[in-house]
């Protein structure tokens, strides 16, 4: 069963700073476009970070970019969301998605459950 779930979600003050993973299992995520997204409540899901299967090149909503870095360990078959200088409008459910394809465009086949990310004094 092909399936992504994510980890490391939580509670953190405003400045700091969480690493989200996103773990694959039924296949080789390295072969595999993967993006991370969040919604937050009443808010419609929005795109965070991508990257490629092709080059593993990365793409950022412009809301997180210079905070939020994107990376794959192809061996733990695990993508990575490093979230630094956090804000309150950060949280949200984070979820990660995958599908076969090079590139971020377009649409995500495999969803996980996603994990809450909380910003807050």
């Amino acid at each position: 069963q092909l399936q992504v779930v994510e980890s490391g979600g939580g509670l953190v003050q405003p400045g700091g700073s969480l690493r989200l993973s996103c773990a694959a299992s039924g296949f080789t995520l390295g072969y595999y476009a993967i993006g991370w997204f969040r919604q937050a409540p009443g808010k419609e899901r929005e795109g965070v970070s991508c990257i490629s299967s092709s080059d593993s090149s990365t793409t950022y909503a412009d809301s997180v970019k210079g905070r939020f870095t994107i990376s794959r360990d192809n061996a733990k078959n695990t993508v990575y969301l490093q979230m630094n200088s956090l804000k309150p409008e950060d949280t949200a459910v984070y979820y990660c998605a995958a599908d076969r394809k090079n590139y971020c465009s377009g649409s995500y086949r495999y969803w996980g459950p996603g994990t809450q990310v909380t910003v807050s004094s």
